[in-house]
């Protein structure tokens, strides 16, 4: 800042290198990516046109990410099932495991030590130990429990019995095992949001009478819902994902889908580009979800909601459109 002898001021902006080098960089990787995923190879073999003199001939190039087989395959039955056995799978794992996991996290928060303790070793349990592991025990659990009976306890008196061999399929051992293993982490996901309503709400509810299922039903978990709805998106998105692992015990949810095919074809890299981008598109729906969730939940928090993508958008536009003043001329004035 400079000042002159009419006393005005000569305001410099501040240059940021640094970002405009880290722009550079982004801008580069970006257009080697673009570059790579639409880039062709020749195949060593030509293709000839016309005859005699007029004979023309080229080098035949092909898709390097064979882009015309991921989308012939894209859309085909085999994929579009697999596809839907993953969101059932899901969709049930999440389910089983978001209804645990509060049950959990209530006991855990339990003044009764046997509740806190048992919360606490479910979720030791299931947390150390893979969640690969999880799935071919269940999916053996007959070798271990060949029946399972529904009686009283510790006495020769059972009102159902259930043969494990044939009741476990490989699909609802998923599920079970899935569902299982995302309750421990559903359950600290819940605690922490839980834990993070200052204790003078609970204090606030308890003077005016409510007991502490009203407390906790009208006062904590509305509060609690923005911290532990972004963890719970991430978790739905990583289940999505982890439901692959299924395919290991012979669940042809979408990469076994894509693995049947192309263990005939051979076509390796092409199905398993069809799988992911399957995989994207489906995140990219859930990621939109949770953002509205997150806004829905943030309208107590925050005096002004945050932007959907499109508004962001139209103030970018409107920012860059601001750098580049209109000029109109009015009675012989330019006016900008």
């Amino acid at each position: 800042m400079s000042t002159d002898g009419d006393g005005s001021v000569k305001v410099v902006p501040v240059r940021h290198v640094g970002r405009w080098v880290g722009v550079a960089v982004a801008l580069v990787v970006v257009a080697m990516i673009v570059h790579t995923l639409l880039s062709r190879l020749p195949t060593g073999q030509k293709a000839c046109q016309g005859a005699g003199a007029t004979r023309v001939c080229h080098a035949v190039t092909e898709w390097r990410f064979s882009w015309d087989i991921v989308f012939r395959y894209f859309t085909t039955s085999e994929i579009l099932h697999g596809l839907l056995i993953t969101l059932e799978l899901t969709v049930i794992a999440m389910a089983v495991g978001i209804v645990l996991g509060m049950v959990l996290a209530v006991m855990r928060l339990s003044p009764n030590r046997v509740l806190s303790g048992s919360a606490w070793t479910y979720t030791w349990f299931f947390r150390g130990t893979p969640v690969l592991v999880q799935l071919l025990v269940w999916y053996n659990i007959a070798i271990l429990y060949p029946r399972v009976s529904l009686g009283i306890p510790f006495a020769p008196v059972s009102f159902l019995t259930l043969h494990t061999s044939t009741t476990f399929t490989a699909l609802e051992a998923a599920c079970i095992a899935l569902g299982l293993n995302e309750a421990a982490y559903m359950s600290e996901i819940a605690r922490a949001g839980l834990l993070s309503v200052d204790e003078g709400q609970v204090e606030a509810a308890t003077s005016i009478g409510m007991v502490r299922r009203q407390t906790l039903r009208y006062v904590i978990m509305p509060q609690a819902m923005r911290v532990i709805i972004p963890p719970t998106g991430n978790e739905v998105i990583s289940m999505l994902k982890t439901s692959s692992l299924a395919s290991v015990i012979s669940v042809i949810e979408l990469l076994g889908a894509a693995t049947n095919i192309y263990s005939a074809n051979y076509e390796i890299m092409p199905l398993l580009l069809t799988a992911s981008l399957w995989y994207l598109v489906v995140t990219t729906v859930l990621s939109i979800g949770q953002f509205y969730l997150e806004r829905y939940f943030a309208r107590g928090a925050l005096r002004t909601p945050p932007p959907t993508p499109l508004q962001r958008m139209g103030r970018d536009v409107a920012g860059i459109l601001a750098k580049f003043p209109s000029r109109r001329v009015v009675s012989g004035v330019v006016e900008r």
